[in-house]
């Protein structure tokens, strides 16, 4: 009978440790899932292209102060609102900019293509040039919302406030602003942020309608 050698016999079983080991090691990648791609799709509110000048004929002089914005519309993601109270948001569609920046960058575009408009300026103001009114808006509504009986439309309202600057603390105008409920499908998210587009250009407009004639 021929006996192992003693000082083969370690080496064997770290051999045969270190091939379990290993078969284990590839059988453990194997169960390891490949990744997945990102289903996430972002979107940004859209308008004209931004000028510093309004119109030719423009006289009006406004300053765009910091919009406010609902509390629950802060997430970064796009909200869905189901009948009254509950909301939804939807991880897989989201802004692609703070959602107050990108409505302030589109009303101001908006409020200079007005014709009565010459120039909308954003804090800081500059020291050097005379404003007329300063505007304060509050959006209260910016979404999409599904009522009880499964029709979906494109939500958006918000305050106005518009106060003199030549007379400090005079308030010409204050008023809420709802814009028409838009036809939304409740899945085309690119639909959605279109029509809460052309709802702050109806915004701008009220905004300039509110204001007294002359400066």
């Amino acid at each position: 009978m021929t006996m192992n050698s003693p000082a083969r016999s370690p080496r064997r079983l770290l051999s045969a440790f270190l091939a379990a080991g290993l078969l284990a090691w590839v059988a453990g990648c194997n169960l390891i899932p490949p990744p997945q791609a990102d289903p996430t799709h972002y979107y940004v509110l859209n308008g004209p292209s931004l000028t510093e000048a309004g119109s030719p004929g423009g006289k009006l002089r406004l300053g765009l102060r910091p919009l406010e914005l609902a509390p629950y519309l802060r997430k970064g993601a796009i909200v869905v609102r189901l009948g009254s109270n509950e909301l939804l948001y939807k991880d897989e569609a989201r802004w692609g900019e703070p959602l107050e920046a990108g409505i302030s960058r589109t009303l101001r575009a908006q409020l200079l293509t007005q014709p009565a408009v010459a120039r909308v300026y954003t804090p800081p103001y500059p020291i050097d040039q005379d404003r007329d009114y300063d505007i304060a808006v509050t959006i209260l509504r910016c979404e999409g919302a599904t009522d009880n009986a499964g029709h979906s439309t494109a939500k958006f309202s918000a305050q106005i406030e518009i106060t003199s600057v030549k007379n400090p603390g005079l308030v010409v105008a204050r008023r809420i602003f709802n814009a028409p409920d838009a036809a939304w499908d409740g899945h085309n998210y690119s639909a959605l942020a279109e029509s809460l587009s052309a709802a702050i250009a109806a915004l701008s407009a009220e905004t300039v309608a509110a204001l007294p004639d002359t400066p």
